[in-house]
């Protein structure tokens, strides 16, 4: 028992006996990396396995719409509103660009296709989503990190444990960062001392440029296929099929009267 007890606490085991068992063990490797008590309680007290969550990612389809078809279905009904949110933002998105380079009409459609400009974030609570993701052996590994900087969020007071919601798979706020995402690129551009892409449009527009521009967007450069900026847009999203529709999409909001 003496050599059990003085072992650092390392990764606990995927699937391993029952889930509230392991995430119990999960607890403490959350408190051995660092993360407060108050958090842990927050985010993981009650939470339970979600069945749901794993028939999803069991069920996952290969994204196989061409262009023609994507394209076709995502922007001819967001336009109009599209266009709206540039003027309604547009000295926000003017402020925006100057900070990070990335023009108005690309961060625009990103949201406009990722959540219809915030109107459907999700309704998954996230830490059950990515406790049942982590526990489940599939991808494990990623989805613990994920989940101890889903309690990092709440450590640093962005978002409460009842906040999150958002995707099955642990995407949040209104242009579905993953936690991760949400630790290295959240920016606080409203300035009320927290980072809320759940309900700050100013949050979470320059958010959104900040991961374009931490990833090599070029200042003032077209984001046409086969360019550095599409590039950067694969890094949003790996799909060339969901990339071409966010130039397209920015491309018609560029010219829109």
């Amino acid at each position: 028992m003496l050599a059990i007890s003085t072992t650092p606490v390392s990764a606990v085991p995927c699937g391993t006996g029952s889930f509230p068992a392991w995430l119990e063990e999960f607890k403490a490797e959350a408190a051995a990396k660092g993360i407060s008590q108050s958090a842990i309680a927050s985010g993981l007290n009650g939470v339970t396995l979600d069945q749901a969550v794993l028939s999803r990612d069991r069920s996952q389809k290969v994204f196989n719409q061409s262009f023609e078809e994507f394209s076709g279905r995502m922007v001819p009904p967001r336009l109009s509103r599209g266009s709206n949110m540039m003027k309604q933002y547009g000295s926000v998105l003017s402020r925006i660009e100057q900070a990070y380079g990335v023009p108005g009409e690309v961060i625009v459609a990103i949201w406009g296709l990722e959540t219809d400009f915030g109107a459907n974030t999700g309704k998954f609570p996230t830490m059950r989503s990515l406790a049942t993701l982590a526990y489940d052996c599939r991808r494990a590994e990623m989805f613990r990190n994920e989940l101890l900087d889903a309690l990092r969020i709440i450590e640093r007071g962005d978002l409460t444990a009842a906040d999150m919601r958002g995707a099955w798979a642990g995407e949040i706020g209104q242009t579905q960062f993953m936690p991760s995402s949400y630790i290295k690129f959240a920016v606080d551009f409203d300035a009320n001392g927290r980072r809320d892409l759940l309900r700050s449009a100013p949050d979470v527009l320059a958010s959104t440029a900040n991961f374009l521009a931490s990833y090599g967007w070029q200042r003032g450069k077209g984001w046409d296929p086969g360019s550095a900026n599409f590039g950067v847009l694969q890094q949003w999203n790996k799909s060339e099929v969901y990339a071409k529709t966010v130039a397209y999409f920015a491309d018609q909001l560029a010219h829109a009267p």
